[in-house]
């Protein structure tokens, strides 16, 4: 009779079993759409080897110098974000240059949530993310990692 041999699973970590550490990433010079699927895929929690699909076992991301940002070919000046304001003839356009100069933060965030679940477990994720304009950040207590991508 052939032995049978044990198969090794991946673990299945429960809820309370899971620890979430935060990780700091420098935007400076990165191409917007790779930096924002490395950014997710941190929140996500794929970057560990004890991933599990139904649990939020992903860690936070720190975000610095969110005007740094770049894009290629002619987004710069075709790119456009688009949002309703419910009302009738409320649809409002903001191009990529004018959002950079008022809202750098806002163009990370967007694609970063483009990027995650559309359920509930993606929306929890993608509260873990913090993005600021400069250098400085008030998250010292969470004991950032510094994290090059």
């Amino acid at each position: 009779m052939a032995e049978k041999t044990k198969m090794t699973q991946t673990p299945m970590l429960k809820k309370k079993e899971i620890r979430h550490s935060w990780y700091i990433l420098d935007a400076t010079g990165k191409t917007l759409g790779r930096f924002a699927a490395e950014v997710a895929k941190i929140l996500r929690g794929k970057h560990k080897p004890s991933f599990t699909p139904y649990e939020d076992c992903g860690d936070g991301v720190i975000v610095l110098n969110a005007d740094k940002i770049k894009v290629t070919g002619n987004k710069e000046a075709a790119k456009i974000y688009r949002r309703y304001t419910g009302y009738m003839g409320g649809m409002r356009e903001t191009t990529y240059r004018t959002m950079l100069a008022r809202k750098p933060e806002y163009i990370i965030e967007h694609a970063v949530s483009g990027m995650m679940s559309k359920s509930r477990l993606g929306h929890q994720q993608v509260r873990r993310l913090r993005v600021f304009n400069g250098t400085e950040h008030q998250m010292e207590a969470q004991n950032p990692i510094v994290a090059n991508i």
